[in-house]
């Protein structure tokens, strides 16, 4: 799947498209320079399945939980900050990649080796015109 998001206000149709071509996966891997926009995508795309709580970027919390329209957990992932595989063990990455909710993962480069089988891997490109493409890949 590949979009373009000519603008801002386009974010919106952009995350339905998304959502409507993500069939069963679970786990999304976000790739992307600083400022492409992984997070705000990531944002509209929670807005759109229903969540009603604050979103905001777990980049020191590590990760943020939230509920979808239907009370189903969403976890949000920022691995920014991660320096060692060793410090996803220590929160437990295994119980909620694969607990079989909706896994968004920011910076997922630093955490690769334990990624599951069947990750989306989702690419981010920004230009300086502020049109995003976003392309999705499924590993086998």
């Amino acid at each position: 799947m590949q979009l373009k998001i000519e603008d801002i206000s386009g974010i919106g149709e952009a995350a339905r498209q998304f959502i409507s071509g993500m069939g069963d996966e679970k786990v999304f891997a976000f790739y992307g320079a600083m400022g492409a926009g992984k997070t705000t995508f990531i944002k509209a795309l929670c807005e759109e399945l229903g969540v009603e709580e604050t979103i905001t970027s777990p980049t020191f919390a590590i990760i943020n939980e939230y509920r979808d329209g239907g009370g189903n957990s969403i976890f949000h992932f920022d691995f920014y900050r991660i320096n060692k595989l060793e410090e996803a063990f220590d929160f437990g990455y295994e119980d909620y990649f694969y607990s079989g909710n909706l896994c968004f993962i920011e910076w997922p480069e630093r955490i690769e080796p334990l990624l599951p089988a069947g990750t989306v891997k989702v690419y981010i490109d920004g230009s300086d015109d502020g049109v995003r493409t976003i392309e999705t890949r499924r590993d086998n």
